[in-house]
């Protein structure tokens, strides 16, 4: 799995950051390459050549040359590169820009505005001409040495935005930065329950949340009335003791399934809270 922008590695992309929030990578993708990426920030990819397709749960995307994805954080898909030219640019959206640019534009926020849509997380959008302008005009940073490169990044990530407002006739962009301008926190109960499986830390639980780790582990006391470590630990050992009963999963490969690196730690947890070791039912 590759934690963007986190596992961005300079062996595989060029980037640029401002300050030391990676802003844009660029990537000439090896061919072919198949592999699971988790966004930790809000993230545009801008197709330059070539085809993918990106899935998740609930989307299938086929993209090309000239297509944008805005990605919401959080999320899993599946990257597909389906052509050995694929290139692409992928911009990052630090939550403190974000609120930024919302308050240097409040004009362009009405109260009333569309609640963000996580049930589909990728939004695709069609460049034109201004918007491939933009992007050709983000490649020389890569080379340049000025002193104001961090200045420059800043309005370029502003121009960016507006950009992308002005090409999303959904308003679903615009209500995704008002909801974080406003500090709109994610539901706990609808948060755990999509990702009790996927290999996350508390403290990304906790940034995925929009709380620090102590509010999310306050919170969640107050909502689940346990901590959120033992509440995975037995929702992982329920959804694994379903899976024995209603599957032809063995027991090595559903350990894998809930995130036990060790198939002996697995059973020894499992017959702490049954009382007997995993076995597959029937």
């Amino acid at each position: 799995m590759l934690r963007v922008p986190s596992d961005i590695s300079s062996q595989e992309f060029e980037s640029l950051k401002i300050q030391d929030m990676t802003f844009v990578a660029y990537r000439n993708e090896v061919y072919p390459s198949k592999y699971d990426v988790f966004f930790e920030e809000h993230a545009v990819i801008v197709v330059l050549e070539g085809e993918k397709k990106f899935t998740s749960p609930t989307q299938e995307v086929h993209v090309e040359k000239g297509d944008i994805l805005f990605i919401q954080r959080g999320f899993y898909l599946m990257s597909e590169s389906i052509h050995e030219a694929y290139k692409s640019l992928v911009f990052f959206f630090d939550e403190k820009l974000l609120k930024e640019f919302v308050g240097l534009h409040p004009e362009l926020f009405g109260a009333q505005q569309p609640s963000e849509t996580v049930e589909y997380p990728i939004l695709l959008l069609k460049s034109d001409d201004n918007f491939e302008k933009f992007i050709q005009s983000v490649f020389p940073y890569f080379r340049s040495r000025t002193e104001l490169k961090n200045h420059f990044l800043r309005l370029k990530f502003q121009e960016l935005l507006l950009h992308l407002m002005e090409l999303d006739n959904s308003n679903q962009l615009r209500g995704i930065l008002y909801s974080l301008y406003k500090g709109e926190k994610v539901d706990l109960s609808f948060l755990m329950n999509s990702y009790y499986l996927k290999p996350l830390t508390l403290n990304e639980l906790a940034r995925l949340s929009g709380r620090s780790l102590s509010a999310f582990k306050r919170d969640f006391q107050d909502e689940f009335n346990t901590s959120p470590a033992l509440w995975l630990k037995n929702k992982r050992l329920d959804y694994a003791d379903f899976l024995l009963r209603n599957s032809t999963k063995n027991v090595s490969e559903i350990s894998t399934e809930i995130g036990y690196e060790s198939v002996s730690h697995f059973i020894k947890t499992y017959k702490e809270k049954y009382g007997t070791t995993p076995k597959r039912q029937g």
